[in-house]
């Protein structure tokens, strides 16, 4: 990078580096500077969230599961610590992500149907062009609807 045999090019290359130093350094502090959000829990609400006697409830419709469950009794989504872990119940996961995307609500934005696509290719390319199908059905029939 610096073996230049233009004084006017080395000086350019210094004065790139510094210039993206700067800007890494200003990047930083507004990092630093950025307002902290407070913390919407008070400290009772916090205890009885911590506490091993709470209840763990379902991410997607709040009904209080058993212990050990690795589904909703509810809606019947995966649920549990390690349901994204281990080989088997992994499976659910990505079968619930997928069959959100097809059938239930998502974020129309277009990186969220890109990862979609590439995510089927991923896991299934033989199937994917029928998730397609049923994925920009389901796009173009939220299309009016506004998202979140």
């Amino acid at each position: 990078m610096f073996t230049a045999h233009d004084p006017n090019m080395l000086i350019g290359e210094i004065a790139l580096i510094g210039l993206g130093v700067a800007l890494f350094w200003r990047f930083l502090g507004w990092i630093r500077d950025t307002p902290v959000k407070p913390d919407p829990w008070d400290a009772e609400t916090e205890q009885k969230l911590s506490s091993p006697e709470t209840p763990a409830a379902c991410h997607r419709c709040s009904t209080p599961l058993k212990p050990y469950a690795w589904f909703c009794p509810h809606c019947n989504t995966a649920v549990g610590p390690y349901n994204n872990l281990m080989p088997y119940v992994q499976i659910f996961s990505e079968g619930e992500v997928m069959r959100n995307a097809s059938s239930h609500h998502f974020r129309n934005r277009p990186l969220v149907i890109i990862g979609y696509t590439l995510l089927t290719l991923a896991l299934c390319p033989v199937l994917a062009p029928f998730y397609w199908v049923m994925l920009f059905k389901n796009f173009r029939s939220r299309q009016g609807v506004s998202s979140k």
